[in-house]
């Protein structure tokens, strides 16, 4: 019975218990076992105070672990909440690149008081690169690599292996990279560890480099990282500055969790989160204030479109079946328009649309929406007038619905490219732009199709 119940001890139930026993040993032992998904959702279940007790009682080594369990924006609000001094011993060992993505995360001051505690050299090689923007290859890399000059041999780099395992253990040694000099690290080859091993020690390092040497320059875009990774099975590439000097290495592995991220950031973005980023464990203020920024202004432009139905009172007191029509009307035309959106902003990302394409857009959104529209405006038709019996509201329903899906089709097609061209971000504002825009069109012309077919047949 026992065992039964100890079953249903919720993970975030027992890390929690653990923190309040301070047993360290125990508590280092158990959120190993958790996966990174759970390990998050325990720690996002804890208070605050305890999520500070917890990093506080496992040595910073094992703290920075942790920390890299989590998603950034968590870590860096568990660290922000830390005396200066506890929070600079974690961050000083976090991995090179995961530095740059936490203290990104944090206020300037923040990062600031951080930083000032940090070890001296550690910290001025941490400012260089949070200068980087973080989905560049200079924020993206990291700065433990291996490098030995052009004159080595095979035996003396495994040689130099043998007797640094526990320092170079912290290292993801994939490549061993050939250099000028160890002073002045221009990049000269690339040698695979597979070839490293299974090469005679007398060997010249340089003989056994890989014939091309690929790198990527540190203000390299994600987009131009992906492409490489696409092209190219390396599972890692040096980054170099403008003279050539070697400043770290991307992984392919931290390449496709950028993007991936990025996707997750649009989609946010795209669902009314200004800031790309949200989590539960925020505090209820900021996240309110973060969805009011996006809700305030949509209401301004809802109520906007949704002011021309005062225009048209006479006809909707004369039919007022029209009331239950025009939300529909509004609705199929708005997911036409999200649709195009869609469309709009898959072929960005990929490049294959570009502002200048507007009007080639703007003719194949008009194309599809026309088909669209005449479908579903003769089975609105229909509908309308099983539903009422009034062939005059079937009319102006059914012919006003092509219309406005092609409106739809068209602003959802080409808002993204428009706003792409004037440097705005396309999966913010194209929803409340193409919202707005159907909903006014989709209103007014169901209205007055009404009111002029009235007018026509007295």
């Amino acid at each position: 019975m026992s065992e039964d119940i100890e079953l249903t001890i919720q993970p975030w139930d027992h890390l929690e218990e653990l923190v309040d026993q301070q047993d360290r040993e125990a508590l280092r032992q158990f959120w190993r076992t958790l996966t990174s998904s759970e390990l998050a959702r325990a720690v996002s279940r804890m208070e605050t105070d305890k999520q500070q007790l917890l990093v506080t009682l496992l040595d910073p080594d094992d703290a920075a672990d942790l920390l890299e369990e989590l998603p950034h924006i968590q870590a860096a609000d568990i660290l922000e909440e830390l005396p200066a001094a506890d929070a600079a011993a974690i961050v000083d060992e976090l991995d090179s690149d995961e530095q740059v993505d936490v203290l990104n995360e944090l206020d300037d001051d923040d990062a600031a008081a951080i930083l000032e505690k940090m070890d001296p050299e550690e910290a001025d090689d941490v400012r260089e690169r949070v200068k980087y923007n973080p989905d560049t290859a200079g924020g993206l890399m990291i700065t433990e690599y291996l490098s030995y000059p052009l004159n080595a041999k095979v035996m003396d780099v495994l040689a130099d292996l043998r007797s640094h395992v526990e320092e170079y253990s912290e290292v993801d040694v994939r490549y061993i990279y050939v250099v000028d000099t160890i002073e002045n690290e221009l990049l000269q080859g690339v040698v695979r560890l597979k070839d490293l091993v299974l090469t005679p020690g007398h060997v010249d390092l340089m003989s056994i480099s890989l014939q091309d040497v690929s790198s990527v320059s540190d203000v390299a875009g994600l987009d131009d990282l992906e492409h490489f990774f696409d092209r190219e099975d390396f599972s890692a590439v040096p980054v170099v500055d403008q003279q050539g000097e070697l400043l770290g290495t991307v992984l392919r592995s931290d390449v496709h969790e950028a993007v991936g991220e990025r996707s997750d950031k649009k989609l946010m973005r795209f669902g009314g989160i200004i800031t790309g980023e949200e989590l539960r464990t925020m505090p209820t203020a900021v996240r309110a204030a973060r969805r009011l920024m996006y809700l305030l202004p949509t209401l301004l432009l809802t109520a906007l479109a949704a002011s021309v139905i005062s225009l048209f009172e006479d006809t909707i007191k004369e039919v007022t079946a029209l009331a239950m029509f025009l939300p529909l009307v509004a609705g199929l035309s708005g997911c036409s328009g999200n649709q195009a959106v869609a469309v709009s902003m898959r072929e960005l990302a990929l490049g294959l649309a570009k502002p200048a394409d507007l009007m080639r857009v703007f003719a194949k959104e008009a194309s599809v929406g026309f088909a669209i529209g005449l479908v579903m405006g003769v089975l609105m038709f229909a509908m309308v007038l099983l539903w009422t019996g009034n062939t005059y509201v079937g009319i102006a329903v059914g012919v006003s619905i092509p219309l406005t899906v092609i409106v739809g089709a068209v602003v959802g097609g080409c808002i993204p490219l428009v706003l792409t061209g004037m440097k705005l971000d396309p999966a913010m504002a194209s929803g409340p732009i193409v919202t707005t825009t159907v909903d006014f069109c989709a209103f007014f012309t169901v209205l007055k199709m009404t009111t002029a077919i009235l007018a026509a047949v007295g």
